[in-house]
């Protein structure tokens, strides 16, 4: 159901934490303009985890008000409280968002067969396209394949974000949850291998800041164009450190501020960037050609 190059989109704040909507659907105009293949509105860096509930619905709400169906919008509404998560889910699905993202219950490490109960008993719940998050290095909790082999036989459970970096995964997943199963990157550094070995695209952090080179990147590599998403990538490789120097969003949200499109606001307890990596992420910045 989805594939390219899918923007995990930050959340443009105010200097007091204050969610600005001014800068968010300039950011979407952007994102559309730049040719991003889909956005996912409030997810890790979205600062899903600051973000009080009424907030986040108004944001995704808001999202997709921007977007006019111009380009899919995934909505972030994991949480580690599975009536929560239902909620969450309940208003995408009310706002008119294309899909959810619900990331595996961070902290409380459920075992394997309360992964799958859990991410169950959301779908019946919520009759609207769901995509699978796995992020063990945010989460302490790693959703095996083949607890995800069994949540694919749920139909509307579509695919998963597999953002542990191990590239093994690609095939097992495909094997596990057959064809029509959206089997998506959630690590920009392996991504275009992970592309390249069946994989249907990634949802990216370092989208936010270079669209339209990832867009063109990733659709090199479902091509099965090796060589030039290798030269694309090879611009892009250092973003995909750089934007990790400190916890994301910090970094992002930095980088595009110095490129003019939000303002300084982060929320406690995340801080802006510190000044040490100030350089090294302009001059990551600057090997993909952003000045």
């Amino acid at each position: 159901m989805f594939q390219g190059s899918i923007v995990a989109l930050v959340t443009p704040m105010h200097s007091d934490g204050s969610v600005d909507e001014h800068s968010l659907r300039k950011l979407v105009d952007w994102h559309v303009e730049q040719g991003t293949d889909a956005i996912v509105a409030v997810g890790t860096s979205g600062e899903s985890a600051t973000l009080d509930e009424r907030e986040h619905c108004r944001v995704i709400t808001a999202v997709i008000e921007f977007a006019r169906g111009r380009i899919p919008v995934i909505a972030g509404t994991g949480a580690n409280s599975t009536t929560e998560a239902v909620r969450l889910t309940r208003c995408a699905d009310e706002a008119g968002a294309d899909a959810c993202l619900l990331v595996t219950p961070y902290y409380n490490k459920p075992t394997q067969e309360g992964l799958y109960h859990h991410f169950k008993a959301v779908a019946e719940a919520v009759d609207i396209p769901q995509l699978l998050y796995n992020v063990p290095g945010r989460t302490a909790c790693d959703m095996l394949p083949e607890t995800v082999g069994r949540l694919a036989k749920i139909p509307n459970i579509i695919g998963i974000k597999e953002a542990t970096g191990d590239l093994t995964r690609v095939k097992v997943l495909r094997a596990l949850c057959g064809e029509a199963f959206d089997v998506i990157s959630g690590d920009d550094a392996t991504t275009r291998e992970f592309v390249l070995m069946g994989g249907q695209g990634c949802i990216s952090v370092t989208a936010n800041v270079a669209p339209a080179a990832m867009h063109r990147m990733v659709a090199a590599a479902l091509a099965g164009d090796r060589e030039t998403a290798e030269a694309i990538d090879r611009d892009l490789e250092g973003l995909h450190r750089g934007l990790f120097l400190e916890s994301n969003p910090i970094t992002v949200k930095w980088a595009l501020e110095e490129m003019g499109l939000i303002p300084p606001g982060i929320r406690l307890p995340l801080t802006r960037l510190s000044e040490r990596y100030h350089e090294a992420v302009r001059q990551a910045m600057s090997q993909a050609g952003i000045h």
